[in-house]
């Protein structure tokens, strides 16, 4: 195993992370607050340590899928350790496993809380906060890869890593310059809802942090009510954003090229909006009763549907007093969730529609045994590999599900709330439904809860694997096995 690549990756995400850092001492000096020295201290110590991880170069830039996984998983456990930091010290969240938790839940864009008094925090934490999800709805290894060169071929190995969905390409040939077009991208609609959201009147750090939420499809609010105290307009331009964030982001690469023929292929899309619009037309017909009017009723429905697929999990009703079909609707579409290539989590409509498509194939080979038929995507036959991957995916995905269920209900709080409490962090959704609802918090489960929904927030983002194979027996035969090597070349 390449260690020394593990190593100077980890060393870059500790000094991109310093540097972000400086974002909320311009925000704690802007507001008066004292917070600013919290954060020094951290960026002193993350520096640190990532000039001594960086200083010496990589014996060899290539490294594989393994390295890649290994990188990715170590690199977000780590960067959250930290970022974890200023809310200890700041005494905002003064236990390491709550802010550990609070951090986690940003930078992997889940929004799930501990918090029972959010508008009790700084103006420092509270943009920290926001910006870990904006920093993670993207991923810091595609920053990373945007801005700094490593090994020409063996960087896509870290954004098939980092980034969600069945298969991970290059729009462009070159791949750092595929990492700066999805920034690009990435920040420019970001911008464009903080300057929407300005224009209805919203205050500017609310403009801003709610932005950088909604672009991570993330969910951590400043309000106690989350977005439900905020006028119609600005609800609107955030239901609007929320779905936008969670469309595949080579859709708006087609746009800016004017490939609509490209764009008019994209299944997965075509698929994304139509699981939208159904959901909130059949909860719109179950909740009209709820409200004074059809329009308040369609604007709540559809910011919830859009809250919900995207992963997002802003909120501006409590649907947990909504019926059972709605509720169930909303459950479903939590595992659904948004399009590969989005910054949304969940299973991923992509691969919903293909394991839909594979049931359809087992079927027609019933009726007719001796054909011969493959399934298409975007007008092309998928290969076997990726097929078999989604198949895999689902299964690890409901037996990881399963067991985290098993753990959470020895906490005694009922089905409906282990159940969703465990879907709304395996998805990085944020709430779910009964004691972990739109209005409720996690800060009531114990540490060992917390632990099991930390783990299940970064598998569900980090698609699994990368974080699984840290505890496969033959990469610590590999680890060691590089220890004992490089003791015999330097000796």
């Amino acid at each position: 195993m390449n260690t020394s690549i593990v190593r100077y990756i980890l060393g870059q995400v500790l000094k991109v992370e310093s540097i972000l850092l400086f974002l909320p001492c311009i925000v704690s000096l802007c507001y008066g607050e004292n917070d600013i020295f919290a954060y020094l201290i951290v960026i002193g110590i993350t520096g640190f340590i990532g000039v001594i991880g960086t200083i010496k170069k990589p014996e060899s830039n290539v490294f594989y899928l393994k390295e890649g996984c290994i990188a990715t998983a170590l690199s977000w456990i780590v960067m959250s350790i930290f970022g974890a930091l200023p809310f200890v010290i700041t005494k905002d969240i003064p236990s390491f496993t709550d802010a550990l938790f609070e951090t986690i839940s940003g930078f992997t864009t889940t929004g799930s809380s501990i918090l029972t008094d959010i508008e009790a925090l700084s103006y420092t934490n509270l943009f920290w906060r926001s910006f870990t999800h904006w920093v993670g709805g993207m991923g810091v290894l595609v920053f990373i890869l945007a801005i700094i060169p490593l090994s020409g071929g063996s960087s896509i190995n870290l954004m098939r890593a980092e980034s969600p969905g069945p298969s991970v390409g290059k729009i462009v040939p070159k791949l750092k310059e595929t990492a700066r077009i999805l920034y690009m991208i990435y920040f420019g609609m970001t911008i464009a809802e903080m300057l929407l959201l300005l224009i209805g009147g919203m205050p500017v750090f609310d403009s801003i942090t709610l932005s950088l939420g909604t672009a991570g499809t993330g969910g951590f609010g400043i309000r106690g009510d989350s977005i439900a105290s905020y006028s119609a307009y600005c609800q609107w331009i955030i239901t609007i954003f929320m779905i936008l964030f969670g469309v595949n982001f080579n859709a708006y690469y087609f746009i800016l090229l004017k490939d609509f023929r490209g764009l008019f292929n994209m299944e997965e899309v075509k698929y994304y909006f139509l699981i939208i619009f159904s959901s909130i037309a059949m909860i719109l017909i179950d909740v009209s009763h709820f409200y004074k009017n059809i329009f308040t009723a369609l604007r709540h429905t559809a910011f919830t549907v859009g809250s919900i697929i995207t992963t997002t999990g802003y909120a501006t009703a409590d649907f947990n007093q909504w019926g059972d079909s709605s509720k169930f609707i909303i459950v479903a579409i939590m595992f659904v969730g948004a399009c590969a290539g989005s910054t949304g989590g969940g299973i991923k409509v992509s691969r919903i529609v293909l394991l839909c498509k594979g049931i359809r194939k087992e079927l027609n080979s019933y009726i007719h045994p001796k054909s011969v038929k493959k399934i298409k995507f975007d007008g092309k036959p998928v290969e076997h590999e990726v097929f078999r991957a989604t198949n895999v995916y689902f299964m690890t995905f409901m037996i990881l599900f399963t067991i985290s269920v098993f753990l959470i209900s020895f906490e005694g709080y009922g089905g409906t709330t282990s159940f969703t409490a465990v879907a709304a962090t395996m998805n990085n959704i944020g709430p779910g439904l009964a004691h972990v609802g739109p209005t409720e918090n996690f800060s009531f489960f114990s540490d060992f809860s917390k632990y099991v929904f930390m783990f299940d927030m970064l598998a569900g983002r980090l698609e699994l694997f990368p974080l699984l194979i840290m505890f496969h027996p033959a990469i610590w035969k590999d680890l060691m096995a590089s220890k004992v090597k490089s003791k015999k070349v330097s000796r």
